[in-house]
């Protein structure tokens, strides 16, 4: 097998990238990596000339989006109706941060 990545870019990929590998995932990530590339080989035999790069697979597919319409919301009262606990009109909820009694 092709070595394309060494240990060292692996590294400096992992680092670049924010990714944690520890000094033992690093072997069989430059192997995975080498063999991912030497899988997509193949790729680079066909001839591509005169092809135009695509950005999108659909095309010229512009917005498939609905429109945005405004329609009326729930009242106050009916968003707090199946609240299992409220007080003053709002949503009562445990604290996260500790120190609440709720």
């Amino acid at each position: 097998m092709t070595e394309y990545l060494t240990e060292k870019d692996v590294r400096d990929i992992a680092a670049y990238t924010s990714i944690g590998l520890t000094d033992e995932e690093i072997p069989q990530m430059t192997k995975d990596l080498n063999n991912t590339i030497e899988m997509l080989k193949p790729i680079t035999e066909y001839d591509l000339e005169g092809v135009e790069p695509t950005f999108h697979p659909i095309g010229s597919l512009s917005n498939v989006m609905r429109e945005d319409v405004e329609v009326q919301g729930f009242t106050q009262e009916q968003a707090l109706e199946n609240a299992p606990a409220q007080q003053d009109g709002y949503f009562l909820i445990p604290s996260i941060l500790g120190g609440g009694d709720q």
